[in-house]
């Protein structure tokens, strides 16, 4: 139980009141404070007709990258794989590691002509360029009431 107190905390179990409900306090704390998902960093610009998205993905390869559009989402996922193998001169392994990371993010985007959008991956960022629909005015006109006889 002693071994779950946080560090920062153990100055207060000196304090001479109720050093039970001191402890118990412990589970009031955010577990894995340091912890944070994978993510990166996303541009969207608004230019009237269009919207261009600008991501940055350092260090990946375009086959890394998954680009799709359903249901008004734009949605970019990445999915890294490392291998890294060291033999000895007899061909046994000495050491070998495999890492495998994955991103992905979602954006609401409507009323874009999904036909016609395009992307290009260089140097690490990725540009899509998103035109949007033609507007459509909506047509009204008024109504008749006719009399119930």
């Amino acid at each position: 139980m002693f071994g779950l107190v946080p560090f920062a905390s153990r100055h207060d179990l000196a304090k001479e009141d109720n050093v039970f409900d001191r402890l118990l306090d412990v589970f009031d704390e955010p577990f894995m404070t340091s912890f944070k998902a994978p993510e990166f960093k996303v541009d969207v610009k608004d230019n009237g007709d269009s919207y261009d998205l600008t991501a940055e993905l350092p260090g990946l390869k375009k086959e890394d990258i998954s680009l799709t559009y359903e249901n008004n989402y734009l949605t970019i996922a990445t999915k890294k794989d490392e291998k890294s193998d060291e033999k000895d001169e007899k061909g046994n392994y000495v050491r070998r590691e495999r890492h495998t990371s994955s991103m992905s993010r979602s954006f609401y985007i409507d009323n874009i002509d999904d036909a016609k959008c395009t992307a290009e991956y260089k140097d690490g960022v990725l540009a899509v360029h998103m035109p949007k629909t033609a507007k459509t005015e909506a047509k009204g006109h008024e109504i008749n009431i006719t009399d119930v006889a």
